[in-house]
């Protein structure tokens, strides 16, 4: 069962510029809920996203602005991650790998105590709400390619790159 906002819960959200194309942020009740890039697959609609209102989000913004900057290696936020008990804890296992460095999504597999559920962990993974802060892009193929990212293969590897040391956190056009 995939939990969703309460028809009672506030949504706000906020557009913000970032090395890697803009991105939205989207809060429930005042607690991240979003993070979406521009063309992302499983983008929710926009007219899910609630009001326009930076508020909720200054203390996201400046933990995003460390981390492009190379200033922050772990996010310390509030988040609320809606979906099923399997997804939460893939989403959970994504939280646990350490800034430049990568997992396979049998790793990950095995991590939850499924080693055949490779395949599902990769879907929990491209629906995972919350890109860059909760990091499904340090999730790679078990040959060590670049499979899948919802957010797109070039910022998947431009953000690796970004990680590792090998390049700039500089402005691309998306």
């Amino acid at each position: 069962m995939t939990t969703t906002p309460s028809p009672t819960a506030t949504r706000q959200h906020t557009v913000v510029d970032s090395p890697y194309g803009p991105l939205t942020l989207v809060a429930t009740d005042g607690v991240l809920a979003g993070l979406y890039m521009t063309g992302q697959r499983h983008r929710p609609p926009e007219e899910t996203f609630g009001e326009p209102d930076p508020r909720p989000f200054t203390e996201v913004v400046r933990q995003l602005d460390a981390y492009f900057a190379g200033e922050l290696r772990t996010f310390d936020l509030p988040l609320r991650l809606d979906g099923t008990p399997f997804q939460r804890s893939v989403w959970a296992q994504l939280q646990q790998i350490p800034y430049g460095e990568t997992r396979s999504y049998g790793e990950l597999a095995e991590n939850l105590g499924k080693p055949g559920a490779s395949r599902a962990v990769g879907l929990a993974n491209g629906k995972n709400p919350v890109g860059i802060i909760v990091p499904c892009h340090r999730v790679i193929g078990a040959s060590g390619s670049l499979t899948g990212y919802g957010g797109g293969l070039d910022r998947k590897q431009r953000l690796l790159a970004f990680e590792n040391g090998t390049e700039d956190a500089t402005p691309a056009l998306f």
